[in-house]
């Protein structure tokens, strides 16, 4: 078949709508496209990621946009420049220029999964974890909002079930010691460390902060590795990757250390995230999956509280 120049071939996008409207958002969600990323050692590789990108149609009569466009921008785009205030700021102007005329808005948001190597808590070890992370860039008027959304796993011990275990662990020592005197350190030592020294655990669980945030365009990097490691610490307890003996006894020590409700938790992360310059707002929910019930418990907190 002869192949048809392209000048030439009907364009009915142009046409004018039936029911003359004008539209929020028109675009395409879930492309594949591969994000180029730094790691920790200032290293750019591509990672897949799912991007969503829409302008506003804000002719009434024009029938569509030019999708072809936004799609061609964005994989050049991300493909060969780490996203930022400046990048997704050019990449946005350069979506709403494509359409000559038809949009005064664009937005976009991108979705992905950012690999941390964590070390492991006593044993030299370390591991790989997965981060998900979702940018959201929106601009209009000349005003660029760009949110960064991820999430970041935890363990949680409930203070209350530790305290009602301490009440039991001292009410087995009073029952097997009654009458027994003097107590030698080496006879309670012994004791604790046996089966009967433990006569009932804390329930904990796996957790999760999910965070959604709004940076200032002051800081153009994204500082993902430097706001997790901000909730980690705030948090105490981070899932752990590769994990020795040691590593997991330490890892036991630290959950003693940070007893949690979820409301208690909720209140760490905001104050990490609070004191972080680069942060304008913050919204943020914990979540803990109990091992207790059968629902979870939650709590949420925002920079507007």
């Amino acid at each position: 078949m002869t192949q048809i120049p392209a000048r030439t071939l009907p364009d009915v996008a142009g046409d004018a709508a039936r029911a003359a409207r004008a539209l929020d958002w028109v675009g395409m969600d879930r492309i594949a496209l591969p994000l180029r990323i730094a790691d920790e050692g200032g290293d750019t590789h591509l990672v897949p990621a799912s991007v969503d990108v829409a302008v506003d149609l804000r002719n009434p009569d024009a029938r569509g946009i030019h999708m072809s466009r936004l799609y061609l921008r964005l994989q050049d785009a991300l493909a060969s420049e780490l996203p930022g205030h400046a990048m997704l700021r050019r990449v946005l102007q350069d979506c709403i220029d494509s359409q000559q005329g038809l949009s005064s808005r664009a937005r976009v948001v991108i979705r992905y999964g950012h690999m941390l190597r964590r070390p492991a808590l006593a044993s030299g070890h370390s591991g790989w974890k997965t981060y998900p992370v979702e940018l959201a860039a929106e601009l209009g008027d000349g005003h660029l909002d760009l949110d960064l959304a991820f999430s970041v796993e935890y363990s949680s011990t409930c203070p209350a079930s530790a305290a009602l275990s301490r009440q039991l662990n001292a009410q087995r020592f009073a029952e097997d010691f009654a009458g027994a005197a003097p107590l030698s350190a080496t006879l309670v030592h012994d004791w604790l460390a046996s089966p009967r020294g433990l006569a009932a655990t804390p329930h904990a669980q796996r957790s999760r902060a999910d965070i959604r945030l709004r940076l200032r365009p002051a800081f153009d990097r994204l500082p993902l590795a430097e706001l997790v490691d901000a909730i980690e610490g705030a948090l105490g307890t981070p899932v752990q990757t590769a994990v020795k003996r040691e590593d997991e006894q330490a890892f036991a020590a630290l959950n003693a250390a940070n007893l949690m409700f979820c409301e208690d938790a909720a209140r760490r992360v905001a104050a990490a995230l609070q004191a972080d310059a680069r942060v304008e707002r913050f919204d943020a929910t914990v979540s803990h999956f109990e091992s207790l019930h059968a629902h979870d418990a939650v709590a949420r907190v925002s920079s507007a509280g």
